[in-house]
């Protein structure tokens, strides 16, 4: 088991998701930090971590190529640009990805949160998604998403993130995380 003082969790502050994977994390005495933005309605603020523009450019991603390869249209909006350069930064600082969504028939993610689960998925990271729809955990396994029962963090670094639209079972499942994670 993980020393909590040594753990950080790395997320986004927005409503949803990550505002209750960091409420989990605050209750269990676990560092966060929440990359955002100025200008970005964050539904927390404890372990703010707001990004230059220089910053927020090293997690530039080209909207036509992740469109591309997550099969949908990406709209040219700043606000979603930089919302998904705080995506990169959450996943790239994070050695374990943990996300609450909905898996797709093709694989990806719904949402802004897909591009986080690829960008794990690109970068070899361990990938946990709770899909709420299935009432149900998955890994990536390199070529598709397995269930998996009961996952557990066992880096110190790990990220939280997922949908505005959290439901009762994704929020029970956040909670049994940290339960079986950190007691």
């Amino acid at each position: 088991m993980l020393n909590r003082e040594d753990v950080i969790l790395y997320s986004g502050a927005a409503n949803g998701a990550e505002a209750y994977f960091g409420e989990m994390a605050e209750r269990y005495g676990i560092q966060e930090v929440n990359f955002t933005f100025e200008g970005h309605n964050d539904a927390r603020s404890r372990g703010m971590r707001v990004l230059t523009t220089e910053e927020l450019k090293t997690g530039d991603v080209s909207l036509s190529y992740i469109g591309k390869m997550m099969n949908r249209e990406y709209s040219p909006a700043p606000l979603l640009k930089k919302v998904l350069q705080c995506i990169w930064h959450q996943v790239n600082s994070g050695q374990e990805i943990y996300v609450i969504g909905k898996i797709l028939e093709d694989s990806h993610v719904k949402g802004g949160t897909g591009w986080g689960a690829e960008f794990a998925k690109l970068c070899n990271k361990p990938l946990y998604v709770f899909d709420q729809d299935r009432d149900a955990w998955f890994q990536w396994d390199e070529m598709r998403f397995k269930p998996i029962q009961d996952p557990v963090v066992t880096h110190p670094h790990f990220t939280g993130t997922g949908t505005r639209f959290l439901a009762d079972n994704g929020r029970k499942a956040i909670e049994e995380l940290y339960t079986r994670s950190f007691e």
